[in-house]
């Protein structure tokens, strides 16, 4: 599919101008100054979506094409010769809750940017790189929705490009992380600026050809559905609104009564006033597909498919899943999924296990107070014919704490009273109760006085909701409430009383 069939009409001798200096920029014969020369005089003022198509139409890719250095070098090359406006669009709308976020990336590479000059004081930092962690969702978003929805237009060999960015923005970022850990406070000085010029160059990259050529190809459509999904994956820092228009109740208020409910679910039973739900064979039985559907919603651990051309076809959505995912990546070649840097990874899964030289392969993520098990699984048919690939993945650490025996029924107990014996013996800094609780309480401390607690932390906010992912344990160790205040953007005093009423009963 051709990306320009959904872009306006371009003239193509102008692109073949901009697609034959970019390449001999590319190649290192011309300087910068000597290439951005040619294109004004050339070509004049570009709009975002030329630049990207003559990206897009480079067709001898060489094995160094994605280093970050070549990047950088790209990001400056198209500087002050195009029009990089903000668009006037809804506060919600996809683009510019992009947008938003990267005000909030500015506003933290200004508290680097400040903080640098002084002596480390690791809390200061520790409140900083605990905000900038939120990037993973904004990363997770246009690698799983925005380049997914380009790439089904033909917009793939940029994305690709910026997958590697964001990827070595991510990888810079965690580095930084482990040097303040570890209390290397040199090397991690030395790190900000790199950081700093990094996320500067994404940005400009981001507002300057992304998203005006997604606004350019995409339709009304396409980011009403990755709306949608942009939900299920979650938002960094900022706050959407719902456009979803609720449908009025229907005015049937004697069907509430308990009498009419219990009536109702009899006849149901037995199939009484209302059309059977057909039925589906299973290999084992019948199911509808409303009880096919909430199985998979179900199931202790998420599913992944990916069929014999290789591309995904489902995942299971469930509450725990450990990784974000929406609807955008059905339909998506697999290889379009994963960063460039594990591509080669994914292809020899798919060629042993098409060839049968394998059957299975797993992986597995061991951090602080999360183990993630990641098993894959060739598909055959009776006949032995590969189908496809199925990737289990579960957040195991509770399974990894459990001992002795338990044959006895324990209600309570079975996600709860292993991880609960291991908190009582841990050491809790003071008595926490109501009165004592201020800005500067970790959660840590919190949940392991009130396990209860994280149950009920979503009814304070629906953010808090991300605090039963597994994931989220990391982040316990280090936030504290002026954090998730922040973070959340309620009012800290209004947080603090909320968790006071819920911890005093």
């Amino acid at each position: 599919m051709e990306m320009e069939n959904y872009l306006p009409k371009t003239d193509n001798k102008r692109l073949e101008i901009i697609f034959e200096i970019s390449n001999r920029y590319n190649r290192r014969e011309i300087t910068e100054e000597e290439a951005k020369e040619e294109l004004l005089n050339k070509a004049g003022k570009i709009k975002p979506y030329e630049i990207a198509l003559a990206e897009q139409q480079l067709k001898h890719i060489d094995d160094d094409e994605c280093q970050k250095e070549d990047i950088q070098r790209m990001l400056n090359l198209f500087k002050g010769i195009m029009d990089t406006d903000r668009p006037d669009l809804d506060k919600n709308h996809p683009i510019m809750c992009y947008y938003r976020e990267n005000d909030v990336i500015r506003e933290i590479i200004s508290s680097i940017e400040d903080l640098v000059q002084y002596p480390v004081i690791k809390n200061q930092w520790y409140e900083i790189y605990d905000k900038l962690d939120e990037i993973k969702k904004h990363f997770s978003r246009k690698q799983n929705q925005l380049y997914a929805t380009l790439e089904k237009k033909g917009f793939d060999r940029p994305t690709t490009t910026m997958w590697t960015l964001d990827d070595f923005v991510r990888d810079e970022i965690k580095e930084a992380r482990d040097l303040l850990d570890e209390n290397q406070e040199e090397e991690f000085i030395k790190l900000q600026n790199t950081i700093i010029e990094d996320l500067k160059d994404l940005l400009q990259k981001e507002e300057s050809v992304l998203y005006p050529t997604a606004l350019s190809m995409l339709s009304g459509e396409d980011f009403k559905q990755m709306a949608e999904g942009d939900k299920e994956i979650g938002f960094a820092w900022i706050e959407v609104e719902s456009s979803t228009n609720k449908q009025p109740e229907k005015e049937e208020k004697n069907l509430d009564s308990p009498f009419a409910k219990d009536l109702a679910s009899l006849l149901s039973k037995y199939n009484i006033g209302s059309e059977k739900p057909e039925e589906l064979d299973v290999a084992t039985g019948k199911l509808s597909l409303e009880q096919i559907n909430l199985i998979f919603k179900h199931l202790p651990v998420d599913l992944s498919y990916v069929d014999e051309n290789e591309l995904v076809r489902f995942y299971s959505d469930t509450k725990h899943r450990v990784f974000p995912l929406s609807k955008n990546v059905i339909g998506r070649n697999v290889k379009n999924c994963h960063p460039r840097a594990s591509v080669h990874i994914v292809e020899e899964i798919l060629k042993k296990f098409r060839s049968g030289e394998e059957d299975t392969v797993e992986f597995w993520i061991n951090k602080e107070d999360v183990f993630i098990y990641i098993h894959y699984t060739a598909v055959r048919d009776e006949e032995g014919r590969f189908k496809g690939v199925l990737e289990m993945m579960q957040d195991a650490s509770h399974i990894r704490k459990l001992e002795g025996t338990q044959t006895l029924l324990n209600w309570g107990g079975d996600s709860h009273k292993n991880v609960k014996k291991d908190e009582e013996n841990t050491e809790i800094s003071g008595n926490l109760s109501a009165d004592t609780i201020n800005e500067n309480t970790k959660l840590k401390e919190l949940f392991q006085q009130y396990p209860k607690l994280r149950e009920e932390m979503e009814d304070i906010h629906p953010a808090f909701s991300k605090l039963k992912t597994p994931l989220a344990r990391i982040m316990v160790q280090k936030a504290d409430i002026k954090m998730m205040s922040k973070n959340t953007g309620m009012d800290l005093q209004e947080l603090i009383a909320e968790i006071k009423k819920k911890i005093s009963r």
